[in-house]
């Protein structure tokens, strides 16, 4: 019989599935590092909320440990690596507090309109200091939402009944899907121009790292109001702790903070602000509703071998796994491609597949693909909800098999993203050595084997272009590793793969795009 140990306090509901399940549960939370080190190792599954903290040295200790459920979305607690290195999946419940995350972002727009905390400090000590709290209504107000997925689409939802106007960026939010809604789409600068109160619903990524920045704040309304439950690192404090003082910001609510537990913080005491503990999700039912998820996902991984919510494998069989890994590897370079050079939002993705490859499941092929399309913006993504977050966000997805390419090559594969400007696709195969190439973009051919940082340029086919790139990587210091051309025909567009050993940085990026004849010029991560 499976063993699990809950190692953090969690609902008593999530032990009774485990037992209904056939699954033996030990309820032990509060146990140091060391003490859990010693007993990890009796235990096939570990669940956890945020206190417990499983590091490579509990994984290690872990001999029989085959899964870790986290109790919420946020995984930062664990060691994914460790655990994808000792054959651990890891499993979140990305969708059991939406709810009420989006109700405490509601309440602390509240808070702040009508600086209710210093309101109720101030009568509690007798003050009675009417004319010193002037609020204001929300009613007819503009809320920015930045993050229009599951929880900013709620956060929206219960705005609009306020009878507040919405305005919402996000990369993925397609104009049919705001409507939807209820929302008006627009741009991040046009948000921050526009919004009486901004709410942050978005991960943190690299492009969403200190979003909210003295740049960026400049960019506000005078007297704009600012709520964050998302993620601390969003806000450079000390950038909001000077727009606070200035009085270009005239209030924050903030549930997250860049260090966590905030016993000290620059913006604690700063008149117009209001904290919480990071309690987005500390209500009854959601932590019913994510006990319950992360103790049925647990079961039926452990009993019957099913994977739902995954962060760090797919959804596919032992035996299946072989026989699709390099076209997963392959799936998973098509869509991070893509995703990179896609910058509008994405409406369609159709995905092609042609010749062996369609005796195989597809199924986890098509998950990698969307998960690697969409993580160049998003974080959390994984094989199992990518294709629920692409949907959330109006992204229609297609497939199309074949049983012959209709070219030299075994098998073919590709993925085609339109937006409502632009249309791309991007094609690979699978060589005899088990290893992916890309072998078309745009429809132009070419081939290589990506490294782990490429350099791609958009161009028209013009004598004397490959020497002035050379020449721009050569004075940056930057090697080349190997160099893919293609193009459609003599003096047309033209397409570059250069995997490069160095990082290329801004300016020098910049000097690439202000050659002549090209029209576009990114860095690729792999």
């Amino acid at each position: 019989m499976p063993k699990v140990l809950i190692s953090d306090k969690m609902s008593p509901r999530a032990a009774e599935i485990f037992a209904e399940r056939g699954v033996e549960v030990d309820v032990k939370p509060g146990l140091s590092k060391d003490e859990l080190i010693e007993i990890i190792g009796d235990y096939d599954g570990l669940a956890v909320r945020s206190s417990t903290k499983p590091d490579a040295d509990i994984i290690g200790a872990a001999k029989n440990l085959k899964v870790i459920g986290r109790a919420g979305i946020g995984t930062d607690n664990v060691d994914k690596d460790a655990a994808t290195k000792h054959g651990v999946v890891v499993m979140n419940t990305p969708f059991g507090n939406a709810i009420t995350t989006a109700e405490h972002a509601i309440a602390m727009m509240f808070a702040v309109a009508r600086d209710i905390p210093a309101a109720d400090a101030s009568t509690q000590a007798g003050k009675w200091e009417k004319s010193r709290f002037m609020g204001v209504e929300v009613t007819a107000k503009t809320l920015g939402v930045v993050g229009c997925g599951n929880i900013g689409s709620i956060v929206a939802d219960r705005a609009l009944g306020l009878k507040m106007k919405v305005v919402a960026f996000d990369p993925f939010l397609t104009e049919e899907r705001a409507t939807e809604i209820g929302v008006e789409k627009v741009e991040l600068d046009e948000l921050f121009a526009r919004a009486d109160f901004i709410t942050l619903h978005t991960p943190q990524t690299d492009s969403t790292k200190g979003m909210i920045n003295a740049e960026n704040i400049a960019k506000m309304k005078d007297g704009v109001r600012l709520i964050n439950c998302a993620r601390g690192g969003l806000v450079i404090e000390a950038d909001l702790k000077a727009a606070l003082e200035s009085g270009k910001i005239k209030g924050a609510a903030l549930d997250v903070f860049s260090e966590e537990p905030a016993k000290e913080n620059i913006l604690f005491g700063v008149p117009g602000v209001v904290t919480t503990p990071h309690l987005g999700a500390s209500t009854d039912e959601a932590q019913v509703n994510v006990a319950i998820q992360v103790a049925e996902q647990m079961a039926d991984y452990l009993v019957s071998g099913a994977v739902t919510n995954a962060l760090n494998m797919p959804s596919v069989s032992a035996e299946d796994a072989p026989k699709l890994k390099p076209y997963m590897a392959l799936t998973e370079q098509l869509g991070l491609i893509a995703g990179q050079l896609t910058t509008d939002a994405m409406t369609e993705v159709e995905i092609e597949y042609q010749g062996t490859v369609t005796d195989l499941n597809l199924k986890p092929l098509t998950q990698t693909l969307i998960a690697g399309l969409l993580r160049p913006a998003m974080q959390d993504v994984n094989l199992v909800n990518a294709p629920v977050i692409a949907k959330s966000r109006g992204i229609s997805i297609s497939e199309k098999t074949s049983d012959k390419t209709g070219s030299a090559f075994q098998t073919y594969i590709r993925v085609t993203v339109k937006t409502k400007n632009d249309t791309r696709s991007v094609a690979g195969t699978v060589f005899s050595d088990q290893l992916p190439r890309v072998i078309q973009i745009n429809g132009i051919n070419l081939e290589a084997e990506l490294g782990d940082t490429m350099l791609y340029v958009r161009n028209d086919d013009k004598p004397g272009f490959i020497g002035a790139l050379g020449s721009v990587l050569g004075d940056a210091n930057v090697n080349i590793a190997t160099f893919h051309l293609g193009r459609k025909d003599a003096g047309e567009d033209a397409v570059a793969l250069v995997a490069i050993d160095q990082p290329v940085d801004e300016d020098t990026l910049a000097k690439v795009q202000s050659l002549a004849h090209v029209k576009e010029a990114k860095v690729l991560c792999f």
